[in-house]
């Protein structure tokens, strides 16, 4: 077993404000943007200090051990739906608690912690994600003789520095669009005599999953999944500064967003933007890459972030399955994990992002997957904090939770979930608990309990 996390003893500053934005280099000099903080972290526990799990795992005294597992009994009966949910509690290699553990349920946004796992064993955390524009050639004293081409790498943090800093939680890991205009221009390009043209051929053409229900799209759950997708499928994020323009073409709105920057960096672009294939034999002008396949596993999981999540299992799928689809990727993830031999009777992945309804996972499996986590990977330090960041920055306020807790959350019709570490009395607690058939409002209530439980508030 590899020993699961630490909680930084810096994690309470995270989230505080900055004044100016931060900036990441790749390996070729790429800038890879966070934009300034928007809000300060609304928490009571930024001194909390939460320790760290040693190699080994100290025994539990009886004592701590029975009131704990009464607690526990304790959030167990207030689950409205015993019959349809599942808790597992581990303290090291020992369970501490179980009810339901391989009962297959409905994970919601857990399920990413199955897409983390098996991006992570499949693709070096340090690569990156290219998008390239190429031309048929090298420009001519700055004029680019015929179309430019923006093709698409997968990078689903591809977006604008606006649309990057409208979101509440700050930095938000973006890749930035306008990075690539400069590098364009910093060729000597100043006059295109054709079209930017955005080609999404890397994987397929299927904008959402065709198994998730109609209203995801009408709710904007995730953007329109694309190889080259800017601003999470949404190339202007205020649709109100183009109302005339259609934006329903990832490739053709990337290509516009490319076009609009360049324009206004006084390059002469003839052509309005468009979607199509790159043509063969083109050379390549400028590139921009993404953050680190870890970076990106660590933001997903923080954020819940639907749209990396069913990015990163098409290029799964494109690797390791034959094509870049859904369907693809999300049989490599299952396989993956089995290779790695995790528990996998009675799992189903539909998705990455745990949005499809008919993925099923169990607790055993969820906490093998955070028992195995590398302390200094990218899983853990991707987790939410309890009061502290992401999908929990505003849970546990003001609680002996806060600062002590660190899980993925989930939440669907239905569907309560959450699954991470808890430091508890006695040592950091391994635990996985996900409800089916209960509203938000119970599902909260009972991961209160939970939570509390697992401190010894």
């Amino acid at each position: 077993m590899r020993r699961p996390f630490t909680l930084p003893a810096a994690l309470g500053l995270v989230a505080c404000c900055a004044t100016a934005a931060a900036f990441v280099l790749g390996g070729d000099g790429t800038t890879v943007a966070r934009v300034p903080a928007a809000i300060a972290a609304t928490t009571s526990s930024s001194t909390v200090t939460p320790t760290s799990p040693s190699s080994t795992t100290p025994p539990l005294d009886p004592a701590g051990l029975g009131a704990l597992r009464t607690h526990l009994d304790g959030v167990w009966s207030q689950t409205s739906k015993p019959s349809s949910s599942c808790l597992m509690v581990l303290h090291g290699d020992e369970v501490l608690f179980e009810r339901n553990p391989d009962l297959a349920v409905t994970p919601a946004s857990t399920m990413k912690l199955l897409t983390a796992t098996a991006v992570l064993a499949r693709i070096d955390a340090h690569e990156r994600l290219r998008t390239p524009v190429l031309a048929a050639a090298m420009p001519v004293d700055g004029v680019v003789h015929g179309d430019l081409y923006l093709v698409g790498g997968g990078d689903p943090v591809l977006g604008t520095v606006d649309w990057a800093a409208h979101f509440e939680r700050q930095p938000r890991l973006f890749t930035s669009i306008e990075s690539l205009a400069d590098r364009i221009v910093g060729r000597g390009v100043r006059e295109i005599r054709g079209r930017i043209v955005g080609d999404d051929g890397r994987y397929d053409g299927e904008r959402y999953v065709a198994s998730w229900p109609a209203r995801y799209r009408a709710n904007n759950v995730t953007g329109r999944l694309s190889a080259l997708s800017v601003n999470d499928g949404f190339a202007v994020w205020d649709r109100r500064a183009a109302a005339d323009i259609p934006w329903d073409d990832p490739p053709r709105d990337a290509a516009a967003v490319l076009t609009a920057l360049l324009r206004a960096r006084g390059v002469i672009v003839s052509g309005e933007p468009a979607a199509g294939a790159v043509a063969s034999g083109s050379v390549e002008l400028a590139a921009v890459d993404s953050p680190t396949i870890g970076h990106l596993v660590e933001a997903m999981l923080e954020d819940s972030d639907n749209g990396t999540a069913e990015l990163l299992v098409k290029e799964l799928g494109l690797r390791f399955g034959g094509e870049g689809t859904t369907a693809a990727g999300a049989a490599v993830v299952a396989d993956t994990l089995t290779e790695l031999g995790l528990p996998m009777r009675d799992v189903v992945v539909r998705d990455g992002s745990g949005l499809d309804p008919g993925n099923r996972i169990t607790c055993r499996l969820l906490a093998a997957i955070l028992n195995d986590a590398e302390a200094d990977g990218s899983i853990v330090a991707g987790l939410p904090v309890a009061a502290q960041t992401g999908t929990l920055y505003k849970r546990f306020l003001a609680t002996p939770v806060a600062g002590r807790l660190r899980a993925k959350t989930g939440w669907i019709g239905g569907v309560a979930s959450l699954a991470g570490y808890a430091d508890g009395p006695t040592g950091v607690l391994t635990f996985a608990q996900v409800l089916n058939g209960v509203g938000k409002t119970d599902g909260q209530r009972v991961q209160d309990s939970l939570g509390a439980a697992l401190v010894g508030a």
